[in-house]
């Protein structure tokens, strides 16, 4: 996949990011996996989150998206592989 230079970062990103707010949420940990491993083995490098996205749904605290993705990380070993985007805000 051809990358493209992300403004004057001096980071570069492939064309496709793929949302992450489902993950530990209405995905469970072996979706969440198998959805990630295959990203990346077909040449996905970034993936876009925040952890409020969750915190909509009742029963869920937010985050856990975050924490899914941390967990997939740290099994993967593909930290160096992937870019993380995400979002900051305050409620209300």
């Amino acid at each position: 996949m051809t990358e493209r230079a992300l403004g004057n970062s001096g980071l570069l990103i492939r064309p496709f990011v793929l949302g992450g707010n489902v993950f530990g949420m209405t995905a469970d940990r072996a979706a969440s996996f198998a959805v990630l491993d295959r990203f990346v083995e077909r040449g996905g490098g970034m993936i876009d989150t925040a952890d409020v996205y969750s915190a909509w749904v009742p029963g869920n605290k937010g985050g856990e998206s975050e924490t899914m993705l941390g967990e997939w990380l740290k099994a993967s070993g593909a930290r160096d592989q992937i870019l993380i985007a995400t979002k900051v805000g305050r409620a209300g």
